[in-house]
């Protein structure tokens, strides 16, 4: 890394941009074609971006930054073969951010070597901001991270997501079908909430006691996996295996809750 991370200076810029979103929050008129929907996302990553880059270039010079666009499915099958830089997830909840509903966030994650090393996830409407850097643990303004000590998964509350990748001919949607029917079998409370890094900061800090996801959606999960895993969560794929950059699946929770969830099976 080029320099030690300056945590306050990067948790600033985070917080500038995302009170300048809240500031802006349902002030443009809801998009009604697929033409006023692309310009608005499009709006929302040229100001963001510029925004941060302009607050962590002076600090940072030699990092270049990449906008991680969630469409596109290649791109998040392996990490730049930059050996550092910002991967910037301008809006995660975009969607729910024009349609003028609660649910997103403005995610930042540094890379080195292939893996995340610092991310904060900032979700203005509730001023909290979950950060983490590597190997030294996860935070919510300031104060320490660990995931949910539960043990009856009765009173566990476990979300389901799904990404935007093609899903016509890989038989997803089927597989998704199955993993939100066994989640409805084995745990009291089955949700779907939207931005995708808040609910993986949410395990992290124990409000969320199990994420799961079938499809690839790299970019998504990136900044809040490093968050959960400084928690204390276990970072895997539904099969059970160790996740890593561009696993086709994630499954995140405490350890005992993960081995419960992959011993059980769904109900006949």
């Amino acid at each position: 890394m080029q320099n030690e991370i300056n945590i306050p200076i990067v948790l600033d810029a985070v917080k500038k941009i995302g009170d300048i979103f809240l500031r802006d929050y349902k002030q443009d008129s809801i998009p009604q074609s697929m033409e006023e929907l692309i310009k608005q996302l499009e709006k929302i990553d040229d100001l963001c971006l510029t925004s941060m880059k302009q607050d962590l270039s002076p600090e940072f010079p030699n990092i270049p930054w990449l906008l991680g666009d969630e469409f596109d499915t290649d791109s998040q099958r392996d990490p730049s073969s930059k050996e550092e830089y910002w991967l910037c997830d301008a809006m995660d909840g975009a969607i729910q951010y024009l349609q003028h509903i609660p649910g997103w966030t403005i995610n930042l994650t540094l890379i080195s070597n292939g893996k995340p090393v610092f991310s904060v996830i900032y979700d203005p409407l509730s001023n909290e901001m979950f950060w983490a850097k590597d190997g030294v643990g996860a935070f919510m303004n300031d104060v320490a991270m660990n995931v949910s000590n539960k043990k009856d998964l009765a009173v566990m509350l476990a979300v389901f997501e799904y990404g935007h990748q093609d899903k016509s001919d890989t038989h997803l949607n089927e597989k998704i079908g199955s993993t939100v029917i066994k989640l409805l079998d084995n745990f009291g409370i089955v949700r779907n909430y939207g931005p995708h890094g808040l609910q993986l900061a949410y395990v992290g800090a124990g409000r969320i006691d199990l994420f799961i996801q079938e499809d690839l959606d790299t970019y998504n999960w990136i900044a809040g996996s490093l968050i959960a895993k400084e928690a204390g969560a276990e970072i895997l794929t539904t099969e059970g295996r160790p996740w890593k950059w561009g696993s086709e699946s994630l499954l995140v929770a405490g350890k005992s809750t993960i081995e419960k969830y992959l011993s059980n099976k769904s109900k006949k």
